[in-house]
């Protein structure tokens, strides 16, 4: 009889064990599918940028076809000007000279617009994504690195995006389980390297004589 509330204790705390184990894995896999999440949110305002640009380009272009027919109107006049003087011939000739001359620069105007656009949807499309970003910035850096200091200076280099440090820190966990980065603590904090850096070992303390 007094075996029993030994093995009941044993049974307990290998099973508290596991269940802290399985919690934190629950909560790296959230926080890995959280930073997924996030990556395919930028992803996904890109390509809408993107249809929106492309949406513009292609009102432009389907403007194009509506103003050719008006090219020819400046020679409806002429057989019926024919049978006049030679004098009233030259001032409709001037008029049509110049009208095609306006139509050229519309139409430049619109290729302009187009070639605009064009270069707007080529500069988002190119921006690359938050992870290569980390990734890239840790592969920069000789000393660990904590997420706060990791989305600062992001921020500081792509004034334009929107970098949240709870993002950063979800990507960074997402990169230490698919080990593509290192992280160690020190102390309270929790710093993050590449794997092409060496993490810093502690030294050993002098031997005393």
């Amino acid at each position: 009889m007094t075996d029993n509330p030994v093995t009941v204790t044993s049974v307990t705390s290998q099973y508290a064990t596991q269940v802290a184990q399985d919690l934190d894995l629950n909560a790296k896999e959230q926080e890995r599918i959280s930073a997924e999440h996030s990556a395919l949110q930028a992803q996904l305002r890109i390509l809408q940028d993107d249809q929106n640009v492309l949406h513009s380009i292609q009102k432009t272009l389907g403007n194009r076809p509506a103003s050719a027919p008006t090219t020819p109107k400046p020679s409806t006049p002429l057989p019926q000007q024919a049978s006049g003087k030679t004098t009233t011939r030259r001032a409709p000739s001037k008029n049509a000279a110049k009208a095609p001359r306006t139509k050229k620069t519309t139409v430049q105007a619109k290729k302009d617009k187009t070639q605009g656009a064009e270069s707007k949807a080529a500069t988002s499309s190119a921006q690359p994504t938050l992870i290569a970003l980390i990734r890239t910035h840790l592969d920069q850096q000789k000393e660990p690195r904590s997420a706060a200091e990791v989305a600062s200076t992001l921020a500081e280099a792509h004034p334009r995006r929107t970098i949240k440090p709870t993002v950063v820190r979800t990507t960074l966990e997402n990169l230490v389980a698919k080990s593509q980065a290192h992280r160690s603590k020190q102390g309270a904090s929790v710093l993050y390297t590449s794997v092409t850096v060496q993490a810093p070992t502690e030294k050993a303390p002098a031997p005393v004589i």
